[in-house]
């Protein structure tokens, strides 16, 4: 059964980060958010429990809906998991990653979605301030962050990372706190973003022995008075096209699909 009325103009509108909003409408106060709003507000929601837990075991997030302090009823909405997710997640998980998600959503929620796509650590139910402070809690094991957000909630824990990296199309607060900006809204660019770097920094390691080894095996000929002066100059030359023809095949590196 579907109701039609006029919409009322909602006032004294107010975000809760991680719990949901609160506005008056028609002088009663209404609340949309999680079970832990409604707890902090008093509302008893009855049987709606067992509803929402079945919703949250769907993948499903669900909002109860409160009015002038009583129950009215729950939404239910999902998040669709790209396609390309699983595959990326994958080869993270081949270029030797830790793959962990840090979501507000609920756990059960959470940790259906996690399963769909294979993703090992599920750290749900935090606010913005909560999701830097579980960043902190594993680098404190000895591990390096890299985090991956495109909302403003997402920004203390960019800021906080070893490696904060921001989907393009995600918030200017989140592009601005961030150290890396991925061009696509691909779990893919993450991937390829490790696997470049891993592959410059091999670069700049072998671009280090041509710079040094030309040098360091003249040295002692050249002191002996063994080498000629043009020998020695061919030999700085050569070294220099070693570096930048090595650096250069970074142009046709192949990422891993």
């Amino acid at each position: 059964m579907r109701k039609k009325g006029p919409l009322r103009e909602a006032e004294d509108f107010e975000a809760l980060p991680g719990f949901g909003v609160r506005a008056a409408v028609g002088g009663d106060e209404v609340l949309i958010g999680t079970r832990k709003l409604m707890q902090q507000s008093s509302v008893t929601v009855g049987s709606a429990g067992d509803e929402m837990a079945a919703f949250e075991k769907e993948g499903k997030t669900a909002m109860l809906i409160s009015i002038g302090g009583k129950y009215a009823g729950m939404i239910a909405v999902s998040d669709t998991v790209k396609e390309t997710s699983k595959d990326a997640i994958k080869r993270m998980h081949d270029l030797g990653l830790e793959v962990a998600m840090l979501t507000g959503d609920n756990q059960q929620t959470a940790e259906a979605i996690g399963q769909q796509v294979r993703i090992d650590r599920v750290i749900a139910e935090v606010v913005p301030e909560q999701k830097a402070e579980e960043i902190k809690k594993i680098q404190d094991q000895g591990k390096k962050v890299a985090m991956v957000g495109d909302g403003i909630n997402d920004a203390p824990a960019l800021a906080v990372a070893n490696i904060g990296m921001a989907m393009g199309t995600g918030t200017d607060v989140a592009i601005e706190a961030a150290d890396i900006t991925l061009m696509r809204g691909d779990l893919h660019s993450v991937a390829d973003s490790v696997q470049l770097s891993t592959k410059t920094i091999r670069n700049i390691k072998q671009n280090l022995f041509f710079a040094f080894f030309y040098n360091t095996a003249s040295i002692p000929i050249a002191a002996a008075g063994l080498l000629a002066p043009w020998v020695a100059g061919a030999a700085m030359a050569f070294s220099s096209v070693s570096v930048v023809l090595n650096a250069l095949r970074l142009q046709w590196l192949k990422l891993s699909r």
